[in-house]
């Protein structure tokens, strides 16, 4: 075992090393007019580049009516534009040699674009077309709004997790938008208009309210001409409102009960737990994986592989902007009811509460985590999203070269600490899934 460590944290400083080429200073801004900030990062050692386009909008900039919508610009914005068309945003770059995505969450919009660089001017266009004069087409949009409620009755009828969480969300978070989920109400998404869409777009797709990175082999000076040319004639709006619903202190356990036909009971824990880039982060961080990250994590180890208590063990500690929720989630094995798996789950937080973890234990978990860090910006896709991911939720991009640091000062007794302060009855709600209720 020691012998493996030691291989561990030889191939992490080696791969610190080859990684620790690109420094902060490498890095190069510029804000438009309008108030898009962009972010430059040079890498040539592929012809390619990568554009990622972070708007600060998700499920936490709706109210109840409208929930959903943010995730309905994710597809509507391949709903085409002035110059390009319905599905010409996808066929025009794929032709150009690229492809693209994107994902929605309780906080962020992301649109991911990966091409060769000799076609950056091509992704500048397309983006600022959709940016622009995006498509509101009555056609288009009910036959994305079918798409989306299809999308969500599938997903919630085959996901037991989404379910789950969806009820435990409601319970849980009582006052922040956090409260519902990320796809919306079934209502909602059949009662939207086209007027609220239209404000919708217009204030959260707004230049101000975006920030872009590119990272790849292109030049910096040929970016900055390139934004200013397709992306600063875009015009600012105002600001959009602030989110100023703090979701007050939970004062007692809360738990719900959720019938539906499923083999054996699932259950999930929901902890209270600060934003993203508070300084119980990394502590949280390392304990999330502490808990369940490969064979040897602490509920994997005790709850499946001694115990065979459950088939399935799972943490959840999403980035936010507002305090948000700690999860776990365990689906228990056959002929095993859910207060035995509850148990045994609560046994294994105290334990850490009350003994806390080994130096071994805690070193292994700094080492994982090193190591998906730096094997994250192997990539030029990697760097980009994690650029990016740093000036969303930290606040700069520039913490994302700390963040091996904070990690590493990470103590035995922060672990504990923080196990000690947020996993506790008063701050946890508990949601069983079962075919009926004991």
């Amino acid at each position: 075992m020691k012998a493996f460590m030691k291989l561990l944290i030889f191939f992490v400083c080696l791969t610190m090393a080859a990684i620790g080429q690109t420094k902060p200073e490498d890095v190069k801004t510029f804000q438009l007019k309008n108030g898009m900030k962009i972010i430059v990062l040079e890498d040539h050692s592929i012809p390619n580049a990568n554009m990622y386009l972070f708007w600060r909008v998700g499920s936490r900039n709706e109210y109840p009516g409208i929930t959903g919508l943010s995730h309905f610009f994710e597809h509507m914005m391949f709903n085409g534009a002035k110059k390009y068309g319905p599905k010409e945003f996808d066929r025009t770059m794929e032709a150009a040699g690229g492809s693209n995505n994107a994902y929605t969450t309780e906080n962020v919009t992301v649109y991911t674009d990966w091409f060769p660089s000799s076609s950056l001017e091509l992704m500048f266009e397309l983006e600022a077309d959709r940016i622009a004069d995006l498509n509101f087409d009555d056609k288009m949009i009910e036959s994305e709004r079918g798409v989306i409620l299809s999308e969500r009755s599938t997903g919630l009828e085959n996901s037991n997790w989404e379910y789950l969480n969806q009820e435990l969300l409601g319970v849980s978070m009582v006052a922040h938008p956090y409260h519902w989920p990320v796809i919306g109400y079934e209502s909602d998404i059949k009662g939207w208009q086209k007027k609220d869409l239209q404000n919708y777009f217009k204030t959260y797709y707004a230049p101000n309210n975006g920030s872009v990175v590119i990272v790849g082999d292109v030049n910096f000076d040929e970016v900055k001409k390139l934004a200013e040319k397709y992306f600063e004639p875009i015009p600012a709006q105002d600001a959009p409102r602030k989110i100023h619903t703090v979701e007050p202190n939970q004062l007692g356990e809360k738990r719900i009960f959720v019938k539906k036909d499923v083999f054996t009971p699932n259950v999930m824990f929901a902890y209270h737990v600060p934003a993203t880039g508070s300084e119980d982060f990394y502590a949280l961080e390392l304990l999330n994986s502490i808990l369940t990250s490969g064979n040897s994590s602490r509920l994997y180890s005790s709850i499946i592989d001694k115990q065979q208590l459950a088939t399935d063990v799972e943490t959840y500690f999403p980035q936010a902007f507002d305090p948000f929720l700690f999860f776990i989630y365990a689906v228990a094995n056959d002929g095993v009811s859910a207060l035995q798996l509850e148990n045994a789950i609560e046994d294994e937080l105290s334990k850490i509460i009350s003994e806390g973890v080994s130096e071994n234990e805690l070193q292994k978990v700094k080492n994982q985590k090193h190591s998906e860090f730096y094997h994250s910006l192997e990539t030029i896709n990697g760097k980009a999203n994690t650029l990016g991911t740093y000036e969303m939720f930290f606040g700069d991009y520039k913490k994302m070269f700390n963040a091996p640091k904070d990690f590493k000062k990470v103590t035995t007794e922060d672990i504990k600490r923080v196990a000690a302060k947020y996993f506790v009855k008063t701050n946890k709600t508990i949601g069983i899934m079962q075919g009926e209720e004991n």
